[in-house]
């Protein structure tokens, strides 16, 4: 008998919803864009845009989520209706293709956080170029290291909320002790020599470059990447709150921790590169593999504290880098797994499956196209190109989002109106309709923080906006730099991300009409059932409570449904 799972509480809950939001692209991406964006100057949009952008979507996901009890694909299956069951899979697909060549990224950072312990990379000598070709060049290196975090992945989510709750606390702490001791040594090394330039520069502000275009929309691709707003997490995550949580609340928490540790792990690095390089905005600038993987050994192995300085500060970076990196694999492989059992899938199985997915289609992220570069630097170009078109691809996750809210804001007006219970016309529908999900699913007297028209505002004004510009700025570059842009053929251009988009994308709405033909058992806590007939797919027949008694899914029914079915 299948039983409804939960997580102990609110602490594990943060921590799992901080896991997810924290990956590689905290600690190695944000200080590149920071070098590059003018230092403390970029910290301002990119404060703004966690506010604007980032927290709105992850109150909207913790909402959907805790009222649906199910994942991607159920929640947008209940909220948008039947017909849009394909949102959900398209939402749970860009997540788990990410997660394919991700796991590639996570297992470069256990092995050198191996090199670190090891020696690999401080001894006399040490080429860090070499080191890192010769490691990019081996493909059963990379494959292990691989293999090692799908495994470690699988082995915290196995036994599902309660065991990837006390895995993330576990990891998520220790996360927090190593980059503070990683900023104490990066501090230390960068007031070296009297001036503490690196930290200067972090929080410097040029107030002219507020008014350059490209430093807002930088700032606004790093929050909506490293904080997992619309990306689905928070969705699957939702799914095993107590009843009484708050979603608010912990959106905010989940947000400022979030941005927190991005800047601890960006002063940290910044200031350990400006204490020992004689061009620091070149170095940090150079690219996040070419930051990670080149430049900050370089910069580790002339630490302070003789030989223990350098051990610290090399073991430490890197095994803080690979928590982040599992805790980001943990939620992504979560979500791909909690689809599969809300379709009635066993649980344990559906962990291997997506395990073995995971392996097998991200090998030739691992083995494919290693290339070097004009400098002789080794780079997986595979692994670029799929990152070239399924990153972009989660910004549609998010607009999905969007549009389930205007919908069910819009039908929840047009039924009152035709109630007598509100008045019709625009005016109206600014009135009802706009804060309709609000009231239903935010303000349900659970939350500590009462959320106001401010909400509305951005997800319905402000969000279109910021999307269309992040989306037009981003495909109007490529297609003036890029040669031969259209060309399907060409890994840099929009041709293979607009071919690839509309494969899936097309392939899913077909799809669809089939995937809402099984039945689909949403995860309920005992006390948290909550009406959800008022949805565009709350009165779908096939939309059944984990414990119900279903045929052909008798091993997920209750002892009572059960009992019942066999007196009958």
């Amino acid at each position: 008998m299948a039983q409804s799972d939960q997580f102990n509480g609110r602490l594990g809950l943060i921590f799992a919803s901080i896991g997810a939001a924290i990956g590689t692209g905290n600690i190695w991406r944000f200080p590149r864009m920071v070098g590059a964006n003018g230092g403390g100057t970029f910290l301002i949009p990119w404060l703004i845009f966690l506010f604007a952008w980032s927290i709105p979507l992850v109150i909207a996901e913790f909402a959907m989520g805790k009222r649906s009890r199910t994942g991607t694909i159920g929640t947008f299956r209940i909220f948008a209706g039947k017909k849009f069951a394909w949102m959900g899979l398209w939402t749970a697909w860009i997540s788990t293709a990410i997660g394919f060549y991700y796991a590639i990224v996570a297992g470069w950072t256990i092995k050198y956080f191996q090199l670190g312990i090891t020696g690999g990379l401080t001894g006399d000598g040490v080429d860090t170029t070499e080191v890192w070709n010769a490691f990019l060049q081996s493909p059963g290196q990379v494959i292990f290291f691989q293999f090692l975090v799908i495994c470690l992945t699988l082995a915290a989510i196995w036994k599902g909320a309660k065991a990837i709750e006390k895995v993330n606390v576990v990891l998520m702490i220790s996360l927090f002790v190593l980059l503070f001791m990683s900023l104490f040594l990066s501090l230390w090394m960068d007031f070296e020599d009297g001036t503490l330039d690196g930290a200067t520069f972090m929080f410097s502000v040029d107030f002219d470059l507020l008014f350059e275009p490209e430093i807002w929309i930088n700032a606004l691709s790093q929050s909506a990447w490293s904080c997992s707003a619309g990306m689905g997490m928070a969705i699957t995550y939702a799914v095993y709150m107590r009843k009484d949580e708050d979603t608010v609340l912990n959106a905010f928490t989940m947000g400022l921790a979030n941005n927190s540790i991005s800047i601890i792990a960006g002063l940290a690095v910044l200031s350990s590169i400006f204490a020992v390089s004689s061009d620091p905005l070149a170095t940090v600038t150079g690219g996040s593999s070419a930051i990670t993987f080149l430049a900050l050994p370089e910069v580790f192995a002339q630490a302070p504290g003789g030989s223990v300085g350098p051990f610290i500060m090399m073991s430490g970076f890197f095994l803080a880098l690979s928590f982040a990196a599992l805790t980001s694999m943990i939620s992504t492989v979560e979500l791909c797994v909690r689809n599969f059992v809300d379709h009635g899938y066993n649980r344990e199985r559906s962990v291997a499956i997506t395990g073995l997915a995971l392996f097998i289609f991200g090998l030739p992220s691992a083995v494919i196209w290693i290339k070097l570069d004009s400098a002789g630097v080794a780079f997986p170009e595979f692994l670029e190109v799929q990152d070239h078109i399924w990153g972009y691809g989660l910004m549609f996750s998010g607009l999905f989002i969007a549009f389930s809210i205007w919908k069910y804001g819009y039908l929840r007006w047009k039924a009152q109106v035709e109630a007598g219970e509100a008045p019709g016309g625009f005016k109206g529908y600014l009135g009802v309709g706009v804060s309709a999900f609000r009231d239903d699913f935010i303000n349900t007297g659970d939350n500590d923080i009462e959320v106001g028209r401010w909400w509305d505002i951005l997800l319905y004004i402000a969000f279109p906006i910021l999307f269309t510009v992040l989306m037009v700025s981003y495909f109007s570059d490529m297609i003036a730099n890029t040669p031969d842009v259209w060309n399907p053929a060409n890994p840099k251009g929009l041709g293979i991300i607009l071919a690839f988009w509309g494969v899936i994308a097309i392939s899913f709405i077909f799809l669809n009409k089939y995937l809402i033909q099984r039945p689909i058992f949403r995860n309920i806590p005992e006390g948290a059932d909550v009406d959800i007939s008022t949805l565009p797919g709350g009165d779908d027949d096939k939309v059944h409570q984990l414990g119900d008694l279903v045929p052909g899914f008798e091993h997920l029914a209750s002892e009572d449904a059960v009992f019942e079915a066999e007196a009958v």
